[in-house]
């Protein structure tokens, strides 16, 4: 994303009295699962894979497993995928079913983690649902157009540059070049900057604030085609030559979806949360109650 428009959506989210990204949401909203390899339609649950005994494994049962972070096996092939998806599941099946012989679901301990996981499941479940509603096209280009208004035209200039080491020398350097050298040939010949020397200087087109404070005075004081005198920054001495100035271009739309897809997302799961806090009934039974205020005494 633009670092203006990322900078002027999370001024946004402040002036709503949101946190960006979503810290008071960060414990219970869901990361982003990683893209599992399910296939485009549901799971048909009544296909069956494998069976352990007499339980049934079907298609359904591995396109939850293979939502599991753990499972995603980055530079496996799908066939080694599945039979790894398989076996686990088989393996998922009979330990938990030594377990049930064990008699440990009936263990309070047990119970407490199965009741959290499910919690924490029906709360993704709910976050993902209400998230769908308020993550859509009309809601992301309207939000790009609202914070596109916003955006003040910024200008940039393009420009090549000769750095050398001294006053002297820059001077020399500035003299041939005033004098009708090419630029970009003194620059590839005794420029100390090895990222645009053999680029004769080239540095591109940059916004003020992306250059050291000296350099950037002298560049966007310039005309087109002006040589600078010698400018001195922590760098070295500069030789600035502007070849363009312009209106910094706005990103487009497409260019930003995928960034304004992610903040609307944030920001719904943080709508949900806050709106769950303000409506629930919550007591802190581990913290002090706070004192009543004390009334003011009444006058003599």
């Amino acid at each position: 994303m633009s670092p203006r428009f990322s900078k002027l959506l999370r001024t946004s989210a402040l002036a709503a009295g949101l946190s960006f990204p979503l810290a008071a949401a960060a414990q219970t909203a869901p990361a982003q699962a990683p893209a599992a390899a399910s296939p485009a339609q549901p799971a048909d649950p009544t296909r069956v894979v494998a069976k352990v005994g007499d339980l049934a494994i079907t298609e359904a049962d591995l396109a939850i497993a293979a939502e599991d972070p753990a499972l995603q096996l980055p530079g496996t092939d799908e066939k080694q995928k599945r039979d790894i998806l398989v076996g686990y599941v088989i393996d998922l099946k009979l330990g938990a079913q030594a377990a049930d012989a064990a008699k440990l679901a009936d263990s309070p301990e047990f119970k407490r983690r199965l009741a959290y996981m499910r919690d924490k499941l029906l709360v993704d479940e709910y976050l993902e649902q209400e998230t769908k509603k308020a993550v859509n096209p009309e809601a992301a280009r309207k939000l790009y157009d609202e914070t596109a208004k916003t955006m003040k035209p910024e200008e940039e200039v393009r420009a090549r540059h000769i750095l050398v080491e001294d006053e002297a020398e820059a001077k020399k350097v500035a003299a041939r070049v005033k004098g009708g050298e090419d630029f970009a040939k003194v620059a590839a010949e005794v420029s100390k900057d090895p990222g645009s020397k053999t680029d004769g200087g080239e540095l591109g087109f940059f916004t003020k604030d992306r250059m050291v404070e000296p350099f950037a005075e002298a560049a966007f004081k310039m005309k087109v085609d002006e040589i600078s005198e010698p400018v001195k920054s922590q760098f070295g001495w500069h030789i600035i030559q502007v070849e363009e100035r312009r209106a910094k271009p706005q990103p487009t739309f497409e260019e930003l979806k995928d960034q304004i897809d992610q903040y609307l997302t944030r920001k719904a799961q943080q709508d949900v949360v806050l709106a769950l806090r303000k409506n629930g009934k919550v007591e802190r039974l581990d913290q002090p109650a706070t004192p009543a205020p004390t009334a003011p005494a009444a006058p003599k």
